[in-house]
């Protein structure tokens, strides 16, 4: 008779007992695998399937500092079959915090609670990144349940705000809601990079797989690259090699303290939707002419979003509203031979989509799916999404239990 090992193995590298699961939840069993389900290796890291779920703001941290609210939040993606989780935006300073109440990375202390969470990710056998973010002029609002009910965006002093301590590449507020900016001297703008990149020595340290420099959404190095938002007159404004120049400068010293076989992430808004303003503004060609930089500073994907730097903006709606701009990416980069990654992100809801996106390599819009309401909505999407394409995979052990045939709906 042939003989099995009955020890029910502990997961390796986590400080506490826990069953490994070998293989991951969600990664597809047999050979007949559509693109969506198969891995994608970025470094010295290998994703189990092309679901990321992306980082998504909690308002929920107390002092900078993640607590168990975040690890359950985190944790359920990790045992439903997730291939990367993002966590949310952090704060490379205090005063970077969009709100109160933001993840922070400016401090030793709050190593400890993120690598509680990083271990449990790796115990699921998932991986998981971490954004560094700066919230420039956008700092210092309420959480939105807060914004909601006061109809007021600023959190001022009595709520634990700052709003006279805001800074931005010029003293432009993003709309009459929000704090007024001081323009950030020189040493201010040197000092950030560093910032960055202590809080990047400090991911390591929490146990994350991959970083991401968040450089889109209105925060503050996205303000620096538009020209709407950026009026200075010295060396990090004007023309497009200034006004880049930071985000150059942030990837630089990042890159220069983490391992190498750590991938490096950046995100953009690839446009600000302001064209209709007849002015110059950040759009898809400046996003395409820096995706072609991004290779040669060490970064190994490029995560597209859009808008969220000006009030004004002009949203196109449709369905690929975001995922058609990081198709016209793609192909610009693979164009030119340029090795970068593209994830997607922008109301992918439906396996379809998500399996279109990815699927044929010469056509692809992108090589990484990156969903956020929709894993809020159905944390098991990824694997409800084998089921709807007909793919067998694995499910955590401890619920195969709840585990339905192929042939039998949700």
């Amino acid at each position: 008779m042939p003989t099995f090992d009955l020890s029910n193995k502990a997961a390796s590298g986590v400080p506490y007992y826990t069953p490994e699961q070998q293989p991951t939840a969600g990664t597809a069993l047999g050979k007949s695998v559509p693109t969506l389900l198969k891995p994608y290796q970025m470094r010295g890291v290998e994703l189990h399937n092309r679901f990321v779920v992306s980082p998504m703001c909690q308002y929920s941290a107390d002092n900078g500092h993640l607590t168990d609210y975040h690890l359950v939040h985190v944790g359920q993606f990790a045992l439903r079959g997730a291939g990367l989780i993002m966590l949310e935006a952090t704060a490379v300073e205090a005063r970077g915090r969009i709100t109160p109440h933001d993840s922070g990375l400016w401090t030793d202390s709050q190593v400890a609670p993120l690598k509680r969470i990083t271990d449990f990710v790796h115990s699921q056998g998932t991986k998981i990144g971490i954004e560094l973010a700066h919230a420039g002029r956008k700092a210092t609002t309420l959480a939105p349940w807060l914004s909601e009910v006061s109809k007021k965006q600023l959190a001022t002093e009595d709520v634990g705000g700052w709003p006279d301590d805001v800074v931005a590449p010029s003293a432009i507020p993003l709309s009459k809601d929000y704090a007024q900016p001081k323009a950030m001297t020189i040493e201010e703008i040197k000092l950030l990079s560093k910032q960055f990149a202590d809080a990047a020595v400090r991911a390591v340290k929490a146990g994350f797989d991959l970083i991401e420099i968040h450089s889109g959404h209105g925060y503050l190095i996205n303000e620096f690259l538009s020209p709407l938002s950026n009026k200075r007159t010295d060396e990090y404004g004007g023309n497009f090699e200034n006004r880049t120049k930071l985000l150059r400068e942030v990837v630089t010293a990042v890159r220069g303290v983490i391992p190498a076989d750590m991938p490096l992430w950046i995100r953009i808004s690839a446009t600000e939707w302001m064209e209709w303003n007849n002015e110059p503004s950040w759009d898809i060609h400046e996003s395409i002419r820096l995706a072609k930089l991004l290779p040669d500073l060490g970064i190994d994907a490029l995560d597209v979003s859009s808008g969220g730097n000006n009030a004004q903006q002009r949203i196109q709606f449709h369905p690929r509203y975001q995922t058609d701009l990081a198709g016209q990416i793609r192909a610009a980069v693979r164009k030119d031979g340029l090795d970068l990654t593209i994830a997607a992100v922008g109301a992918i809801t439906e396996t379809e989509m998500a399996r279109s996106l990815v699927d044929d390599d010469n056509k692809a819009h992108a090589d990484l799916v990156v969903a956020a309401r929709q894993f809020l909505r159905d944390p098991e999407w990824v694997l409800r999404s084998a089921h709807d394409l007909g793919v067998n995979v694995k499910w955590p052990h401890q619920y195969e239990r709840a585990q339905r045939s192929l042939d039998t709906k949700f």
